[in-house]
């Protein structure tokens, strides 16, 4: 028997779409505690913002702590640094920003969350006549989540893997996102952060519990539920 799971946007935590509002920039880091404290400009993502908001940054979701007309501050934890590239950043380093999803709010992209799986490494691009095609590396452990024609985040932006190698994907990015995200400024083994489809790990997750039947709570922690 095969579980149905279906995801309340409105019931869960705060979610992306993975539609880039703007490029921002780094104005500035500096260590907190063991993790950073980034000051990043803004101009779109902070109309209606408020502190306790969320807004990805290159697909991480951070929480605002404090802002201004100009700049937000957001905080990242020392697994937040350590899973994503957000510890490459630096003083001028451009940035892909998206406010969470609000309630009722147009779905354009996908479900993401802000949660980086791993980070990965771009091996190719392909100026085609009406396109690049990009090629990024992943671990083995991720090859069941990764599925040509299905939907994951690179660096926060929701795109279609239009090809699966044996340790690879490729991406086909139109002109619009090319020139209103960071794929623009990529070049072979620029490091980017990797979200796989939220809806997909679920899925995984609840076959293989259909093959566990006598699962522990340790268990089913172990495997996000």
């Amino acid at each position: 028997m095969i579980r149905i799971l279906f995801i309340d946007p409105a019931r869960s935590e705060e979610m992306f779409t993975g539609l880039v509002e703007e490029i921002g920039s780094i104005r500035s880091s500096r260590p907190f505690g063991s993790g950073t404290r980034f000051d990043v400009n803004a101009r779109l993502v902070l109309q209606d913002t408020a502190i306790g908001d969320s807004i990805a940054v290159n697909g991480v979701c951070l929480t605002v702590v404090s802002f201004d007309q100009r700049v937000f501050q957001a905080e990242a934890v020392e697994e937040t640094l350590r899973k994503s590239t957000l510890g490459d950043l630096r003083s001028g380093s451009p940035v892909n920003l998206e406010r969470a999803l609000r309630v009722g709010g147009k779905l354009g992209g996908h479900f993401v969350q802000g949660h980086v799986d791993f980070t990965a490494r771009v091996l190719a691009i392909e100026r085609r006549r009406e396109s690049w095609m990009v090629e990024i590396s992943f671990p083995p452990e991720s090859s069941a989540n990764i599925v040509a024609m299905g939907s994951i985040a690179v660096d926060g932006v929701s795109l279609t893997v239009a090809e699966k190698h044996a340790s690879s994907f490729l991406v086909s990015v139109i002109p619009h996102t090319w020139e209103n995200t960071l794929f623009s400024t990529y070049e072979k083994g620029k490091q980017v952060n990797i979200e796989l489809d939220m809806l997909g790990k679920y899925v995984l997750n609840a076959l293989r519990l259909e093959r566990e039947p006598d699962i522990s709570d340790a268990r089913l922690r172990e495997l996000g539920y």
